[in-house]
């Protein structure tokens, strides 16, 4: 189990690391059918004055490159260096699915429905098993940024659990464009950090395959802002000014394809949309058919399918029922 001791040295993974120092260590995660092992590397940097600490992930799912941005830049930009306390960055968790370009574990599993995972279960579980024995309890307070899956483009967004007040506050502090209520997946990372009593702030943005440089920056100020809550960011850094305030969405709703063929999208992800107002075509290939989709409600559009081809059925659009600004 990873501790900071009295005297301030943190123990975790069985190294033990000093006031003020950085170190990289590698998780073993398991080994590639050549016997070459798999290792994530956990980044460590501390402060010499003692405060909390951050534990800051990405890349559960090994297609979602946004996240694996975002905090590659924390680090090449050295925000992760505490003015106190200690962060802990792991850009990629997923190691084999970063490597595949894929969501799931080699087994077949998503990992982010694994957690807190089983000493001797599956791949997957037996690595979320680790993370949560090994890594997670020393955190005081997480990050941990995903997109959207397939072709499907989130706006940026920070997503809390109702009635979760801390969060809906933290939320507030991180400033992503949108915050979203949404229920906490069972056997989920969200979750399991949620049992255990650490705070969580779950970022989304963007598509998995795809890296967007306006989402990798709203993920990067956010974390600037909460880093400067907690004092930890250095004086170096000139904090970032978000030019609005978060939007809650309580409600939202999905727009179907109603019939197949080829998707043209008219408006771009985060809009505001009037009811009746013309969002998207639908077209055969053969220039024989022609269908205008037009918006059920008003609302944002919080989530758009940027896949060029549908099925009839698909999810479009999401859009939100129910908003409103965060007040400060």
């Amino acid at each position: 189990m990873p501790q900071i001791t009295k005297e301030n040295v943190l123990e975790i993974l069985g190294k033990k690391i000093l006031p003020g120092k950085s170190a990289t260590i590698n998780l073993n995660m398991a080994k590639l059918y050549t016997t070459t092992s798999v290792e994530v590397p956990v980044i460590i940097e501390r402060s010499k004055n003692p405060g909390p600490v951050v534990l800051i992930t990405a890349g559960i799912h090994g297609d979602e490159l946004n996240g694996v941005e975002i905090v590659r830049q924390l680090i090449s930009k050295e925000i992760n260096k505490p003015k106190c306390g200690t962060t802990i960055c792991i850009p990629v968790v997923n190691v084999f699915g970063f490597l595949n370009m894929a969501r799931e574990f080699p087994d077949g599993r998503d990992l982010n429905r694994m957690f807190p995972g089983t000493k001797n279960g599956s791949l997957a579980s037996r690595f979320a098993f680790q993370f949560v024995q090994e890594i997670l309890p020393i955190a005081d307070f997480c990050l941990d940024f995903h997109t959207g899956g397939a072709s499907r483009f989130n706006v940026a967004q920070i997503r809390v659990k109702k009635g979760d007040k801390h969060s809906i506050e933290l939320a507030n502090i991180f400033k992503a464009p949108f915050t979203i209520v949404s229920t906490t997946i069972t056997k989920s990372y969200r979750e399991t950090c949620s049992k255990m009593g650490i705070p969580i702030l779950l970022f989304e943005g963007g598509k998995s395959q795809d890296s967007n440089k306006e989402i990798a920056k709203q993920g990067v100020e956010g974390t600037m802002r909460i880093l400067d809550h907690l004092n930890m960011l250095k004086s170096k850094f000139e904090l970032p000014d978000a030019h609005a305030e978060p939007i809650l969405i309580e409600n939202t709703t999905w727009m179907r394809a109603k019939y197949s063929g080829l998707l043209h999208l008219k408006i771009p992800c985060g809009k505001f949309v009037e009811k009746g107002e013309y969002i998207g075509t639908i077209t055969d290939p053969y220039g024989k058919f022609r269908h205008k989709i037009k918006s059920r409600n008003q609302g944002y559009i919080i989530n758009v399918n940027e896949s060029p081809i549908v099925y009839q059925g698909d999810a479009i659009f999401h859009i939100s029922t129910a908003s409103k600004v965060i007040d400060e």
